[in-house]
C-alpha cells in the first residue's frame, strides 16, 4: 500500500498572489501541493482571526505549511492553531528581534500609518512594499505577481507586520533565508538554512534551488 500524500499548502507574501509558486513544483508521487490566497480581513481583525478563518481553507490533517515573507508570519499564527506536520518560512522572520531596525522603529512611532497605501494601482510602489527592490525593468512581471491592491488589506497587513511582537519561536520551525535580502536583512537572522544570493524575492528566481531542495527539507 502506498504512502498516502504530504500536503504542502502555500502562504505568499504580503499582496502578492499565489503565482509566486507556479514555478515550485514537488514531486506528485510524495506530496499534494495547494495554494492560499489573501483576502480581506473585516474591521478590527486581529492576525489570529485572520489565521483562524485561513485555517478554514484546509482540507488536509496535520499539513505542511509554507509561507513566504508576511505569509511566513501568518502561517506561524496558523500553526497555533491546529496541528502541522512542518512549518516553513523562507524570507521572513519568527520573532521580534529579528526584524530590521526600521519596523520596530515604526512600531513605536507609528510611522507606517503615513505610507501613502492609497496609491495602489501605483505597482512600482506597491513593489517596493511587498518586496523590497525597485522593479522598474521588471513591472509586467511584478504586476502578474502583486494582485492584491485593497488599501484596506494593505493598511492592515502592514500595521499587523509591524506590530508583531512575537518573542519565542517554536524550535521546529525550519527558516529558509537569503543572505542578500533587502526587506529582512540576513544580519539580524538567526538559525536558518541560508541561500547564497537569495534576494526577498528568490521564492521566484530562485525557484530551482526550492525545487530541488524543499523535498528533502520537508522529510527530515
Amino acid at each position: 500500500m502506498e504512502d498516502p500524500l504530504i500536503p504542502v499548502y502555500f502562504m505568499p507574501g504580503m499582496a502578492a498572489s499565489s503565482n509566486i509558486f507556479e514555478h515550485i513544483n514537488l514531486p506528485e508521487s510524495r506530496f499534494e501541493m495547494v495554494h492560499l490566497d489573501w483576502f480581506s480581513p473585516t474591521k478590527g481583525m486581529s492576525l489570529a482571526d485572520y489565521a483562524k478563518e485561513m485555517i478554514g481553507k484546509i482540507g488536509h490533517q496535520n499539513p505542511v505549511l509554507v509561507g513566504v515573507s508576511f505569509g511566513g508570519v501568518l502561517v506561524q499564527e496558523m500553526a497555533r492553531q491546529i496541528p502541522t506536520r512542518k512549518v516553513i518560512i523562507i524570507s521572513s522572520v519568527k520573532q521580534k528581534k529579528e526584524m530590521p531596525r526600521r519596523l520596530i522603529f515604526a512600531k513605536y512611532t507609528k510611522v507606517h500609518k503615513l505610507l501613502p497605501t492609497g496609491i495602489v494601482n501605483n505597482i512600482e510602489l506597491l513593489a517596493k512594499y511587498a518586496f523590497g527592490e525597485t522593479v522598474t525593468k521588471r513591472l509586467d512581471l511584478y504586476e502578474r505577481y502583486l494582485s492584491i491592491r485593497d488599501k484596506a488589506y494593505l493598511d492592515w497587513a502592514i500595521d499587523q507586520m509591524v506590530r508583531w511582537n512575537q518573542q519565542e519561536y517554536e524550535t521546529g520551525i525550519v527558516h529558509i533565508h537569503g543572505d542578500k535580502d533587502a526587506v529582512f536583512p540576513f544580519q539580524y537572522i538567526n538559525d536558518c538554512i541560508p541561500v547564497k544570493n537569495g534576494t526577498h524575492t528568490m521564492i521566484i528566481h530562485r525557484y530551482k534551488w526550492f525545487n530541488e531542495h524543499l523535498p528533502t527539507i520537508i522529510l527530515e
